[in-house]
């Protein structure tokens, strides 16, 4: 009887197209979302733009383009609207944890030192492409397409942007319309995170109710989370079709030795440094690939270090990083640490800027670039990525500001590349850390070569 039932089940469940993609392990559901994904932008983009769907009557996105494009936008949406919950409690219940753990000052220390360290060789790296290419004297960008930047960014921005305007770190916006938008800064919602950690430290067993509050409420936001990222597949498919329908390929043309340096960069951090640092430490580099392969995926279509941030802390705890590190180290770096974005593309923009308005640049401003470079992710936490972080090294160096229009029409190409690298750096430093702290789970990091992501995270 029990038998004849469960037979009778397996077939009901082989016949279920649902159950069959559950079967699929969940890398090579992403990658088959991202290959769907082209294939459909392509389609799209063939298409052309329909006469009067535009907003002002003009030629609109045909109804496939619209279609991925809201796909992609509702899966972020939703995967953002989970980062301040999870980034408050995350490092309330992550520094509440420390004080069972004897060296919470050394792992804080190795952390923002393996930051910077990365970063630096980010830049160099940047910075050596740049000098042997000079990407700005060969372009065939039109000097009528310099525009400075309306969003800029200065270490002034950086001090006044770490308080926070109100307890839970939102800020708003009205629009022309007389609409009101709402965001949140996530440099803030850090800063008051660490200060309630710091505080439920200092209050000792009185904070304990709370502490099980945030404990139960990490929880539910987790299992929340869980149930998002399993629609990453269908994400992708929305966000990689909509930036191949949509964004100006041919613009490549134009600024294709820029473009080559930027990618040949982040492979070099990707695949030569970061390997490079694994073998270092001791550390499989195919498991850490393995393991981190859904984050760097899904950053690279969601193009949010933010979005992308529950992924990431997801992989790197299961790739044996203990939870109560991985909960302070993920969030911080989602936040500070972006070889993508803050370091290789900069370095290689200012050069370019330098090279189109003809100026030469000395041993003294490649200097002031790597300082910018490792200290000036930080600054730009918060605010629009990596054009503040562009505007703040060219305002370092004296360099026109009207240089960011010329490269902003590759820039959603060159970000797909750049928060890929920036999570995937991310999840790096999180290993390495706790491989050389000793706390590091070897066994479950081995495990990571085996898998693809298959099943669902353990208690999540």
């Amino acid at each position: 009887m029990t038998s004849s039932t469960s037979a009778a089940a397996a077939q009901r469940s082989s016949r279920n197209p649902f159950a069959l993609v559950a079967r699929i392990p969940f890398g090579w559901q992403v990658l088959a979302g991202l290959v769907l994904g082209v294939v459909l932008g392509l389609v799209a983009a063939s298409l052309g733009e329909v006469p009067g769907a535009g907003e002002d009557g003009g030629p609109g996105p045909n109804g496939l383009t619209l279609t991925l494009e809201t796909i992609g936008s509702i899966f972020v949406t939703l995967l953002k609207a989970l980062v301040p919950p999870l980034i408050f409690l995350a490092i309330v219940s992550s520094i509440a944890n420390l004080r069972q753990v004897t060296n919470a000052a050394r792992l804080a220390w190795k952390t923002l030192l393996w930051f910077a360290l990365t970063s630096l060789i980010a830049v160099v790296i940047g910075i050596a492409l740049g000098l042997l290419t000079s990407p700005g004297s060969r372009t065939g960008v039109d000097a009528s397409a310099a525009e400075a930047s309306q969003t800029q960014g200065g270490w002034l921005d950086f001090l006044v942007g770490l308080v926070p305007a109100n307890f839970i770190g939102l800020e708003g916006s009205a629009g022309d319309d007389g609409t009101l938008a709402l965001s949140f800064n996530a440099l803030q919602i850090l800063v008051i995170s660490i200060a309630v950690g710091i505080a439920v430290l200092s209050v000792g067993e009185k904070a304990d109710p709370f502490l099980r509050f945030t404990s139960s409420a990490l929880a539910i936001v987790q299992k929340l989370l869980w149930w998002v990222i399993r629609l990453a597949p269908i994400g992708t498919v929305g966000l990689l079709g909509n930036a191949v329908a949509s964004y100006g390929w041919t613009a490549i043309g134009q600024l294709g030795v820029f473009t080559a340096d930027v990618y040949i960069g982040m492979l070099v951090v990707a695949l030569v440094v970061y390997p490079v640092l694994l073998r270092v430490s001791g550390l499989s580099v195919r498991s850490f690939l393995r393991g981190v392969w859904p984050a760097t995926s899904l950053g690279f279509v969601s193009r949010s270090s933010l979005g992308t941030m529950p992924m990431t802390q997801t992989v790197t705890e299961r790739m044996g990083v203990p939870a109560h590190y991985a909960s302070f180290a993920v969030p911080l770096g989602a936040t500070t640490k972006m070889d993508g974005c803050a370091a290789i593309y900069p370095s290689l923009a200012a050069i370019f800027v330098a090279n189109f308005y003809g100026v030469q640049l000395t041993f003294t401003d490649y200097l002031l670039i790597v300082l910018v470079c490792v200290l000036g992710s930080a600054a730009t936490a918060g605010m629009t990525g990596a054009t503040v972080m562009l505007t703040l090294t060219l305002s370092t160096l004296g360099l026109p500001l009207e240089g960011v229009g010329l490269l902003l029409a590759i820039d959603p190409i060159l970000d797909m590349g750049r928060t890929a690298l920036n999570v995937t750096g991310q999840s790096l430093v999180a290993v390495i850390v706790a491989a050389r702290e000793k706390i590091l789970d070897r066994e479950a990091y081995a495990a990571a070569a085996q898998r693809a992501f298959a099943e669902e995270t353990p208690g999540r």
